[in-house]
């Protein structure tokens, strides 16, 4: 099953909103969790008002004849239903609460990968990912707490009314307005410290995000003997982090200072009224056991809702900030009429493109080329001519500002990314591996082929011999982005992963430019096979690498200023004749070799980059 065919489901943009959807996904489960927990809340109550009929049993003057059997035996029934019902629930819960925060994090991450690249260029990847995480935990929270710590407190006052109401409705109506107050107060005054949880909230994803960003490039940490300044860094964020905790901290604590006060009010005043009405023969002895009782209850319980709810408010901040970030609408949404036709020739054409970057600065103007199906163009220019940005285009990794692309006749920005995607090869300059088995990483390309399909194209790289050395060969699993290989096995590993997709469509980002001479013969002889019958568009920023492309495009002031062969191109006099001539001088353009055979691909030499040797303003055509 293909990514496109999996139905995304919409992320809510309010935590309630949020919460309640999948609550909505198991009705069921929920319902049933539900009608458990008030049960046995309600099976609390009837206890208190069992040990009232032995209490009253025992009131009697008459021992002997005092029927106390029956209350004992409905009492410890009460107590085992009880019990079973709270197991019940709590099995039930288990299942239901955890299943929810799997489907919670699963659609927040499909979600999140469906933003744009700009989207994660905006944003720390470690704080993204410490997001969801967060979010999963505060709704497991939050459900939890409902289900144990704000439902049983709540059932457990209307059991108290219940109660009250056989006793003394005055006493019923009058805890009933008391708890109101004190429900309101604690709700509004919990209400107003939602932004200091948020902000807790905020600076806890950052602080997070921080150290992951500090991990991941530890080699830079540590080149730059920089671990004592990282160190000061993350403790300053660390710092007012505490801060922002402590605020939401404190504002809890004034929470439960002023609750207890009410609660302290409402039990003594609920106590000496029952004590007064049996001085007054009102009540019996048991009617003031069962008032005490309830009423102390009430007063842990109602501690542990109005807890719970402050508590919750803290949590509902974690998830409204989440939500700000994460579940935002796509910028470059996919909707759902797109074209999910797969392409199968791969003829390219761009027409009047423009392109400009969020800065403002323009890139593109009115950008026309057309590639045939089948052809190998490489795109050559000055740095910041767009070289790149054109094979970011052609993926719809960003859309065009103006004009539009086609491929096979259809504009891209009607089809789905992911048909689009299914199309085209990527061999970028930096290949990045997950920390999966070499196995896993070359199949990425094609997640369906066997291993020996896997093996076949591994061999076509040059990568079998370097993997069967490994210590568990296919099965080995590398680094961190592939930390445990060499940028010539990286590299290798790419081009066999892109190999095995079988795509129509290659695009090349000078995959070769940072490798050694022997890396660079191995990569240049897998390359061959490579773009065999497809079409392929190559960023190129040696000159002595364009050889094998039928056709050279170049590119400068968002035009193309040249196109033709590499030998027409070099005798045109033009800017890449003297970006030739500029390479040659440096040694980074010996004569072109005839790349007839894979032997022969393996001899050309290493060609050093020099793309930051010469300025753009250099390398522009001078007005005759």
């Amino acid at each position: 099953m293909s990514d496109s065919s999996i139905a995304q489901v919409p992320i809510a943009q309010t935590p309630a909103a949020f919460l309640m959807n999948y609550v909505k996904g198991r009705r069921g489960s929920f319902l049933t969790l539900a009608a458990l927990v008030v049960a046995a809340g309600s099976c609390a109550v009837a206890v208190q008002y069992g040990m009232k009929l032995i209490v009253d049993a025992m009131s009697g003057t008459d021992r002997q004849a005092a029927d106390v059997w029956h209350p004992l035996i409905l009492f410890l029934t009460l107590i085992g239903v009880e019990s079973i019902l709270w197991r019940l629930s709590g099995w039930l819960g288990c299942r239901t609460i955890i299943a929810s925060c799997v489907d919670m994090r699963v659609d927040l991450f499909k979600h999140l990968t469906g933003h744009s690249m700009k989207y994660f260029r905006q944003h720390l990847s470690g704080a993204l990912g410490n997001r969801i995480t967060s979010t999963s935990q505060a709704s497991g929270s939050i459900l939890g707490t409902l289900t144990w710590n704000i439902v049983p407190p709540c059932v457990d006052f209307l059991g108290a009314v219940v109660v009250l109401l056989t006793i003394d409705w005055r006493m019923a109506a009058a805890l009933s307005g008391f708890v109101a107050l004190v429900a309101g107060v604690i709700f509004t005054f919990g209400s107003r410290g939602r932004v200091l949880h948020q902000e807790f909230g905020e600076q806890a994803s950052r602080v997070g995000g921080e150290i992951v960003d500090a991990v991941s490039n530890i080699w830079v940490v540590q080149a730059f003997s920089a671990r004592h300044r990282e160190t000061e860094r993350l403790q300053k964020e660390l710092g007012v982090e505490a801060r922002a905790q402590r605020r939401s901290w404190m504002y809890l604590e004034k929470a439960r200072v002023l609750h207890d006060i009410c609660l302290w009010i409402m039990a003594g005043t609920m106590l000496t009224w029952a004590l007064r009405s049996w001085q007054a023969g009102n009540v019996t002895s048991g009617d003031v056991v069962v008032i005490s009782a309830l009423a102390f209850r009430i007063l842990h319980g109602s501690r542990d809702l109005a807890l719970a709810l402050v508590g919750t408010a803290q949590q509902f901040g974690v998830i409204a900030e989440m939500l700000n970030v994460v579940a935002q609408p796509h910028d470059q949404p996919d909707l759902p009429e797109l074209s999910d036709k797969p392409i199968a020739r791969g003829t390219i054409e761009l027409r009047n493109v423009s392109y400009a970057y969020a800065d403002g600065r323009q890139v593109f103007n009115n950008l026309n080329l057309t590639i045939p199906a089948g052809q190998k163009v490489g795109i050559v220019g000055p740095s910041g001519a767009g070289k790149s940005t054109l094979l970011s285009l052609l993926q719809r990794v960003d859309d065009v500002g103006g004009g539009c692309i086609l491929i096979d006749g259809e504009r891209i920005n009607e089809m789905s990314r992911d048909s689009l995607r299914q199309a085209i090869g990527v061999v970028p300059q930096d290949i990045s591996l997950f920390r999966r088995s070499v196995l896993e990483n070359i199949r990425y390309g094609r997640p369906d082929a066997t291993k020996e399909e896997v093996i076949a194209c591994a061999r076509k790289t040059h990568c079998d011999e370097f993997i069967r050395a490994l210590k568990h060969g296919y099965k080995t699993i590398v680094g961190e982005r592939g930390a445990s290989l060499s940028g010539g096995q990286r590299q290798r590993i790419g081009i066999a992963r892109a190999l095995l997709k079988n795509a129509p469509i290659l695009l090349l980002d000078e995959a070769t430019s940072a490798l050694d001479s022997q890396s660079e013969a191995l990569i240049n002889s897998a390359l061959i096979d490579l773009m065999k019958d497809r079409t392929v568009v190559a960023a190129a920023h040696r000159l002595s690498t364009l050889s094998r492309y039928d056709r050279i495009v170049v590119l400068a002031d968002g035009h193309v200023i040249e196109d033709g062969t590499l030998d027409e191109l070099r005798n045109a006099g033009g800017m890449f004749s003297q970006l030739w001539a500029l390479q040659t001088i440096e040694g980074d353009c010996p004569p072109v070799p005839e790349i007839a055979t894979e032997a022969a691909a393996v001899q050309i030499p290493e060609v050093p980059s020099l793309q930051d040797a010469i300025g753009e303003d250099e390398l522009r055509p001078r007005a005759a």
